[in-house]
């Protein structure tokens, strides 16, 4: 066991570059950032053995390239994420290759272990996916979502993607866009610009505050009324990624998500906030084809567009 332990933990990625007249000169280092290597997976690669070869040569990142030359990445994984007890677990996983996840994370269920929850997270049903395939195992979520929000969540399989998917965050190059229920009628589409800002004295209330807040922005468009029980359904899109910013601003323009414990404990209709990340657009960070993956509404969010909701919109698909 300890052996095939040893051959896990050694598993590595080769990526090679065939240098082209574009890049003439241009020295190792330079090429790796514009890649997206970071400069800690840049120091990395340094340490490690046959990490960096021009043509089958061990050689340095100030080497200057030259076209026709073959760069080759050796990638080895020794990190480990042995504090997360691998749980049997049934996930939705909707994409999978050698360098991300993308799961359809459900209702319920936080994505980190926290102090008094070791062993009921996503971590722990990743960690006993990964043990029975008998693959190395460090956990990199990309995107956060709330433990009651369902939906598309991405992992990163290794340290280069992680690397890329976390810039392409930072950057706003993954585009999600979230369904909600909200209360009350709302119609047509808008954009929302209020900062966001931690309530004084709680560690997880955010608000509007137009003075202390963090700049946040998120356009909604109206998709179906339902008359009975007095609620919308609505797209999002954000353009920033503050903690609980959906949740923050519907409540501000008056349309608070239905079932949220934090900013409307209305439960007459869902134990949870009625919110869903249902589609994910992005750049896959190593082939850098482009990349869309959608979520269907979960059973309990479909109680709101029963025969009696009115669409709002004409192309709305469910």
């Amino acid at each position: 066991m300890e052996a095939n332990r040893d051959k896990i933990l050694n598993m590595k990625k080769l990526l090679n570059y065939e240098i082209t007249t574009e890049y003439e000169n241009w020295s190792v280092e330079k090429f790796l950032k514009s890649e997206g290597y970071s400069r800690h997976l840049i120091v990395h690669l340094r340490n490690t053995e046959n990490g960096i070869t021009v043509d089958g040569k061990l050689t340095y990142t100030t080497h200057r390239l030259s076209p026709g030359e073959m760069l080759t990445i050796r990638l080895v994984e020794t990190e480990r994420s042995d504090t997360i007890v691998p749980v049997p677990m049934e996930l939705d996983i909707v994409y999978e290759d050698e360098d991300l996840l993308v799961i359809n994370k459900a209702a319920n269920l936080p994505i980190h272990p926290s102090q008094g929850n070791y062993d009921c997270t996503l971590a722990n049903g990743v960690a006993d996916y990964y043990a029975r395939k008998g693959e190395p195992f460090v956990y990199r979520a990309v995107n956060r979502l709330d433990r009651d929000t369902t939906g598309l969540l991405i992992l990163a399989k290794h340290a280069l993607s992680a690397a890329i998917l976390s810039r392409m965050v930072a950057e706003r190059e993954i585009h999600r866009q979230y369904l909600a229920v909200v209360s009350g009628r709302l119609e047509g589409n808008g954009t929302i610009t209020a900062p966001i800002a931690r309530v004084d004295g709680s560690t997880i209330e955010r608000c509007v505050d137009f003075e202390r807040g963090d700049a946040a922005c998120t356009h909604y468009q109206a998709l179906v009324y339902n008359r009975e029980l007095d609620c919308t359904l609505v797209s999002l899109r954000l353009e920033t990624g503050r903690t609980h910013q959906i949740r923050v601003h519907m409540k501000f323009i008056g349309h608070p998500l239905p079932g949220d414990f934090l900013y409307c404990p209305d439960y007459r209709y869902m134990k949870r906030q009625a919110l869903h990340s249902y589609c994910l657009e992005f750049r896959h960070p190593i082939t850098k084809k482009e990349l869309r993956f959608e979520a269907p509404l979960p059973d309990d969010m479909k109680l709101f567009i029963r025969d009696i909701a009115v669409p709002l919109n004409s192309d709305l698909r469910l």
